[in-house]
């Protein structure tokens, strides 16, 4: 079964023998305008919490909440919007998204309570979902296989590099503007990429399968309770009892969701396909990429704001050398695949990644920002190599009719490995300063106990307040957090290294890296 394109048979002609139609190119131009806007949505308030706590006396709880509302509802619903962009046709479900993003942005703007600016962003995050298959899944369809991986790597550096634009975006307007700025060009942006929308062409499937709602159940239960375990995990611990049944009624439902969907004549998504070693090596790479970077990122911002006094906007600049090499080696990656196999790439690119993290031990609280920009550009160049080959593995080995399916798993890859990078880099971070800062902790009045445990940020705060011995607080509390830091750069880095050895045997080499058309049934391992 094949998807149904309604570009004419002349342009996929055309870009077979000459190259890229413009019409190609003003789709790939509006899809990767539409992906970075919702990858920027997950950063960009990141920034503005200090402020937002102020000025709308939200709680630390509320706050945690109007940044993981909108990556929750995200990750529970991406595959099912990517069946539904399949079924339905995946113009109209990216313009449904962002019409849903758009109206989710725009209601801080009217009414700015904690509790609505939670559900605007669980409202956004539904219109995320819809929008992120989407995107990939239109270039799929849209693209000829001999430009297909050029194009789905300019989309996935594009992608990679998203969390660090919404970071200088958001840090540029606060420099001006009141974090209301932020939700204003947020409804702004998804409007005039929606009125563009309407100039691209669509793909569905050519048939239209009932709705598989009990694989949508169990699949939005997994991914929702699993996530929301792991966002839950660095506030009460991972053995408290709620997370852990969070975790295992996620992975209960998951189990569930594979039997359910083994037996079905029409599956949500055909778990069949992780038996192809280029799409569960690229699925499984993926997730344990975006965990190591998304926990890169939660560490170094950290770093650059309460150890080297930057501010958000600085902070950014900082990180934005990394979208260089992320954006330039993705273009040109996918195509190595056919030549060299992904082994060597997900392999090399994995310890790359991890080599980047384990430098940042070298950090201390006097670096330069040369010695900061070091690791991060190795860290970056291990990510070039190997996500753009990651999601290739996945969409060119799934049927063209499922390619919204295929955009989807791609995505849900990135939110679990974001939200479970995000969750262990906190929790070793916080247990390793809460360790070594008791000695601190000690010596303050009964008061300053509580704040001075909790984290940097509020240490400082109470050592700005402190008199004479406020000064010896800070040092001592920044030397606490850059030895919690350091161990969760080294738990990280052995995340990546322990991935770069698995990858390097189950990744296929050159054959077994070969796109293929055949369905789940018929696949076969092929080193």
């Amino acid at each position: 079964m094949r998807s149904r394109d309604s570009a004419p048979p002349q342009d996929t002609e055309q870009s077979n023998t000459t190259g890229w139609t413009l019409r190609q190119i003003w789709m790939l131009t509006v899809a990767c305008c539409a992906v970075a806007l919702v990858v920027a949505a997950m950063a960009a308030l990141n920034t503005a919490l200090p402020d937002l706590a102020r000025d709308t006396g939200a709680t630390q709880s509320q706050l945690t909440w109007i940044v993981d509302g909108y990556t929750l509802t995200l990750a529970a619903l991406l595959l099912p919007a990517g069946a539904l962009g399949d079924r339905y046709g995946r113009r109209g479900l990216l313009m449904v998204g962002l019409l849903i993003f758009g109206l989710g942005s725009a209601i801080p703007i009217l009414n700015d309570s904690p509790e609505w600016i939670i559900g605007s962003r669980a409202m956004a995050g539904v219109g995320a979902a819809l929008v992120m298959p989407a995107t990939l899944s239109l270039l799929t369809a849209g693209f000829p296989p001999a430009h297909r991986g050029r194009a789905v790597g300019i989309w996935s550096g594009v992608a990679g590099s998203g969390a660090i634009a919404g970071l200088l975006v958001s840090g540029l307007l606060l420099e001006k503007w009141s974090w209301h700025a932020i939700f204003i060009s947020l409804a702004v942006v998804s409007a005039l990429i929606f009125v563009t929308g309407f100039t691209i062409s669509s793909s569905r499937e050519t048939e239209r399968p009932p709705l598989d709602l009990p694989g949508t159940a169990l699949i939005a239960a997994a991914v929702g309770l699993f996530v929301l375990g792991t966002i839950e995990a660095p506030q009460r611990g991972w053995l408290d009892p709620v997370v852990l049944g969070l975790l295992v009624g996620g992975l209960a439902a998951a189990a569930a969701f594979a039997l359910v969907e083994l037996r079905r004549k029409r599956p949500l998504l055909d778990v069949r396909l992780f038996a192809n070693r280029a799409f569960g090596s690229g699925s499984m790479s993926l997730l344990l990429q975006f965990l190591a970077s998304l926990g890169l990122f939660f560490l170094v911002v950290q770093y650059l704001q309460l150890v080297l006094n930057y501010s958000p906007l600085q902070s950014a600049l900082a990180l934005a050398p990394i979208a260089v090499p992320v954006v330039a080696m993705s273009a040109v990656m996918p195509m190595l695949i056919p030549h060299v196999g992904l082994r060597p790439l997900l392999a090399s690119g994995s310890a790359l990644l991890g080599l980047g993290i384990l430098l940042l031990v070298r950090l201390d609280a006097h670096s330069s920002y040369a010695e900061v920009c070091g690791p991060l550009i190795v860290a970056a160049f291990g990510i070039g190599l190997c996500t753009a080959p990651a999601t290739a593995a996945i969409v060119q080995n799934t049927p063209d009719a499922k390619q919204g399916v295929a955009s989807a798993v791609n995505d849900t890859a990135r939110e679990i490995g974001s939200a479970i990078g995000v969750a262990l880099a906190g929790s070793v971070l916080a247990a390793g300063y809460g360790t070594h800062v008791q000695p601190a902790v000690d010596a303050v009045p009964e008061a300053a106990k509580e704040p001075v445990s909790s984290s940097l940020a509020a240490a400082l705060q109470v050592a700005e307040v402190a008199g004479p011995q406020g000064e010896q607080l800070a040092t001592f509390a920044r030397d606490s957090f850059l030895k919690g830091f350091d161990e969760a750069s080294i738990v990280l880095a052995c995340v990546l290294f322990a991935a770069s050895l698995l990858l390097a045997v189950w990744a296929p080499g050159r054959k077994g890296s070969a796109p293929t058309t055949e369905s789940p049934k018929e696949l076969a391992d092929v080193d």
